[in-house]
């Protein structure tokens, strides 16, 4: 059973598919954590989110994989744990940025579908029930205003102690949401049999319970 949650940034994506996967014993698989580590390593590299060319070559020399370790999921870049390194700002621009080279697309989706094939999986991302798992049986759009996703980035930092801005936050997640919807290569949209979900007034045990209806439906 393969279990698609798509979405803009900031949507709540991340957090809804980590404890309905708890929830149902099922694996998580962060797609977007796959990305950011491939940004990752073209920043660390120094490559600019415009050269294609050298994304291209770039893209072979990283070997991105995903493990668990007590129940932890680990993203793991040429043998270094880098969870601690992909959840800067920095780092998901440039994973926008990037993920519309065919290059970039190809080494990820690879390893994604062959995890869905072997395994009960819980996806999230931009484009999973439209073109990484367009067969899964169950596939959901999550939403919330630009407003409040911005709000929730904002407070997650403030948690953090760093210092930011809101309407800054906002505006990026307006240029993010255009440059995700607007790629040529997988662009961001709700699927067809996608049920559309906008958390904008719900927690996240209602979104989680949303979820869990649908799941129990397909049953």
């Amino acid at each position: 059973m393969n279990i698609a949650i798509d979405g803009p940034a900031g949507a709540g994506k991340s957090t809804i598919a980590k404890t309905l996967a708890k929830k149902l014993g099922y694996i998580y698989v962060d797609t977007g954590a796959m990305y950011r580590a491939m940004a990752l390593y073209f920043l660390e590299q120094g490559i600019s989110p415009e050269n294609e060319p050298a994304i291209m070559d770039a893209a072979d020399r990283a070997d991105i994989s995903i493990c668990y370790h007590k129940g932890q999921q680990q993203v793991i870049l040429n043998k270094e744990d880098v969870n601690g390194k992909i959840r800067k700002e920095e780092v998901g621009n440039m994973a926008s940025a990037i993920s519309i080279y065919p290059a970039v697309r190809t080494k990820l989706v690879a390893l994604q579908q062959k995890l869905a094939k072997t395994a009960d999986v819980i996806m999230d991302g931009r484009d999973i029930g439209t073109c990484v798992l367009p067969d899964a049986e169950v596939k959901v759009y999550l939403t919330a205003s630009p407003c409040t996703r911005a709000k929730r980035r904002f407070d997650e930092l403030q948690e953090k102690g760093v210092e930011c801005d809101l309407e800054a936050i906002q505006k990026d997640i307006e240029e993010r949401d255009y440059r995700d919807m607007h790629r040529k290569t997988s662009p961001l949209r709700q699927a067809e049999d996608a049920v559309l979900i906008d958390s904008s007034e719900l927690n996240i045990d209602e979104v989680v319970e949303a979820v869990y209806n649908i799941w129990k439906k397909r049953q």
